[in-house]
Parts: C-alpha cells; sequence; structure tokens
C-alpha cells in the first residue's frame, strides 16, 4: 500500500489530512525522522487498523454465540 493510498483510507475529512500533513512536517523539520520513515510507519499503521477492523466483527459475532 502506498502513503497516498493509505491517506485515503484514513482520511475522514480535510482537517485529518492537514494534522498527518503538519505532524509530517514538524517532525522530519525536528530529524525525528525521515519523510519515507514517517509514511512508512502512517502506511504500516492503517495496514493493522484495517486488519483490526475486519477482525472485530468475527469476536462481536463469536461473543453473540455465546449469549444466545
Amino acid at each position: 500500500m502506498s502513503f497516498e493510498e493509505a491517506l485515503n483510507v484514513a482520511s475522514r475529512d480535510e482537517g485529518f489530512k492537514a494534522t498527518i500533513y503538519a505532524m509530517n512536517t514538524l517532525l522530519i523539520h525536528k530529524g525525528i525522522y525521515t519523510k519515507e520513515e514517517f509514511q512508512a510507519l502512517f502506511v504500516e499503521w492503517v495496514e493493522k487498523e484495517q486488519r483490526r477492523k475486519v477482525a472485530e466483527p468475527r469476536r462481536t459475532e463469536a461473543s453473540n454465540a455465546y449469549s444466545a
């Protein structure tokens, strides 16, 4: 997944995109990490969030089966 694809998946509105851009700019400027490192971390987070969202309905279905 590319950074742009991850941003599109994660973005809820323009404010969210602006926040990501601001954090990216600040942390790179301060030398915390490179642009590439930030983008890789962001893509990794989005992919984990997608996997978590897919797994959640299964957990809910399993817990409902036990309570029925």
